[in-house]
């Protein structure tokens, strides 16, 4: 009772103190919008004006600003395989199931524009619609590039005409993650405007709009950014500060976007933001329990980076290692603490957090694990696989295009071969979300049943009298897989990443095979009736019915199919010699300089 009536005195002084800010802008700046019902909350209200952003007085304003590097770029090498004349057969086979990735993405598409136009989600098995990222369209503006790239007019048309409609200067969540913001957001904006062919000057100036919203998460006194932000504060002139604790993914995943704006619209001001980011990170990476990497927690307020113990190239760290190379190639090589910051951590990695698993197959393969460092400083590695960290393959390869690091190729595709393997493992074809395995003690490691069974009893029996058989019967654990932490499926993108990375590097029509594998696994497990839907359980057997979760982020459309349909699209489109993808998959276009593959 004594948490229930706190809980209730926290909200109600949250919704006077809104209140209080409110009027602090206007005594109009309060108007229910009619327009839009909430998902969550029907007695929200909505600004009635834009915030000026630019007019709000900077409380601590940079003694000078950091500009965008000038001078002749450097010779970058070529990323793309030369790929040769296509047959007929191959390009029949192609097409057809570029087609079929490109239904899946129409229905899901019709279902949010039916549905859920202009709110952030399609729930798709209620048929209803989510708000989680302030009600500005998620949906909607993570896309505009994906309709660009799938050729389809009338629905960007009619996309462009609703994005007139959406204020980025105000948000219906007090708080917003300028990570998420960031990356779905303007990251899709820029990325919309730099695939047109009609440079659609809305676009520039939605990103502008809100490139200077998100700009004020940073006025601090150590100009850190408030990573979670209370942006009505920030816009009442309240006093502001970096958090004490914060995410390094969300830390240190602003730059492609920031630079890109500053690029477009030439204002270095918000390069200049993240290049002070970049500036912290180079400072303490050497300085970390573990010299090299960036632990998940880091503290920007006293900018300290050394106290947290956790280390992974999976969730809540996965995209700060994602945009060292590709920060690199969106500035033309020219400041090189980006490839050093890269080779460093990758160096350590490969000592470290990538492990073969013991496999039936005892197939080649590395898995991007955790490790946790004890008081005395020792390593301990977690032997998990998680998706989002299939994102590792990808780099490894791209950074061993643009570096010159030719024996990284090999450990590239031992992790992309790591996550296909996981998903040919599973029933539905579908890797989990986080699960554990057997690592080798050595890289040379044969199949050993018994080992298994031992290490599933240790992982997923702990608390239960069941022999191992049981425990692996109960808990439908494939051969090799000691324990699904989560099983679950989110409609994530990594793995596909990966696979679409490394074929374009490489050519290899194996790649193609297993994507499509992926694909049509996903697409049996996860379709309803108005778009697909994350699932509970991949342990299910393809072609039953699975329990849906009524959850279908942005990203399904504009990173899981947008992969999907340019793994079977032709090669020079959305080059990766032309352009960066950002981790929300936005093609921003590289600077247009000398390259050794012309």
């Amino acid at each position: 009772m004594t948490i229930l009536i706190r809980r209730i005195i926290g909200l109600c002084s949250a919704a006077i103190f809104l209140v209080v800010v409110f009027r602090q802008f206007s005594p109009e700046l309060l108007e229910p919008d009619h327009r839009f019902p909430l998902a969550n909350d029907k007695s929200s209200a909505r600004l009635k004006q834009p915030v000026k952003w630019k007019d709000i007085p900077i409380r601590h304003p940079v003694t000078s600003i950091v500009p965008l590097p000038t001078g002749k770029p450097t010779t970058i090498p070529r990323i793309q395989h030369r790929f040769g004349v296509e047959t007929d057969h191959n390009k029949q086979k192609r097409l057809e199931r570029q087609q079929a990735v490109k239904e899946a993405f129409q229905h899901s598409w019709k279902g949010y524009k039916e549905h859920a136009w202009l709110q952030d989600e399609i729930a798709p098995v209620s048929g209803g619609f989510k708000n989680g990222f302030g009600q500005r369209a998620a949906t909607l503006v993570d896309n505009l590039d994906t309709l660009i790239i799938m050729g389809l007019d009338d629905e960007l048309k009619e996309a462009l005409a609703a994005l007139k409609e959406i204020d980025f200067t105000t948000s219906m969540e007090t708080t917003l993650n300028v990570f998420e913001t960031t990356i779905r957001y303007l990251g899709g904006l820029l990325g919309a405007y730099d695939l047109s062919e009609t440079k659609h000057s809305i676009l520039l100036e939605k990103a502008t709009e809100l490139g200077d919203m998100l700009y004020a998460a940073f006025d601090t006194p150590n100009r850190m950014p408030i990573t979670r932000w209370n942006w009505v504060n920030a816009a009442a002139g309240g006093a502001q500060e970096a958090l004490s604790g914060s995410l390094s993914a969300e830390l240190g995943s602003l730059t492609l976007e920031f630079t890109r704006l500053s690029q477009l619209t030439g204002d270095d001001k918000y390069f200049d933001a993240v290049e002070r980011i970049s500036g912290h990170l180079l400072k303490h990476q050497n300085k970390t329990r573990i010299a090299g990497l960036f632990p998940i927690r880091v503290n920007p307020l006293q900018e300290v980076f050394n106290d947290d113990r956790s280390f992974t190239f999976g969730g809540m760290s996965d995209s700060l290692y994602e945009y060292l190379p590709k920060q690199w190639l969106l500035l033309g090589g020219l400041v090189p603490k980006y490839r050093q910051m890269y080779e460093t951590a990758i160096d350590v990695a490969k000592q470290h957090l990538f492990f073969r698993p013991m496999n039936p197959e005892n197939q080649d393969l590395l898995v991007a694990g955790s490790l946790s460092t004890s008081l005395s400083g020792n390593v301990k590695l977690i032997p998990e696989g998680q998706h989002l960290a299939c994102f590792a393959g990808g780099m490894v390869g791209m950074g061993a295009q643009i570096f010159n690091r030719s024996e990284d190729l090999r450990v590239a595709r031992q992790l992309v071969n790591g996550c296909i393997w996981a998903y040919d493992s599973m029933p539905s074809g579908i890797m989990p979300e986080i699960y554990r395995l057997v690592p080798c003690p050595t890289y040379q490691c044969r199949w050993d049943e018994g080992v298994w069974k031992s290490a599933a009893q240790f992982d997923a029996g702990m608390g239960r009298d069941q022999t191992p058989d049981e425990i692996i019967k109960d808990d439908r654990l494939p051969p090799a897989f000691t324990q699904l932490i989560d099983p679950r499926f989110l409609l994530r993108p990594e793995a596909i990443e990966s696979v679409f990375i490394l074929y374009r590097i490489t050519g290899d029509h194996e790649l193609l095979e297993a994507a499509w594998r992926m694909f049509d696994a996903i697409r049996t497990a996860t379709k309803t009736e108005f778009a697909y839907s994350s699932i509970a359980d991949v342990t299910a057997p393809k072609g039953l019915p699975t329990k849906k979760l009524d959850s279908c982020e942005s990203f399904w459309m504009s990173e899981t199919l947008k992969y999907f349909y340019l793994i079977f699209s032709e090669p020079h489109v959305v080059s990766l010699d032309e352009y960066v993808l950002n981790t929300e998959a936005h093609p921003l276009r590289r600077p247009q300089v000398e390259n050794s593959w012309f």
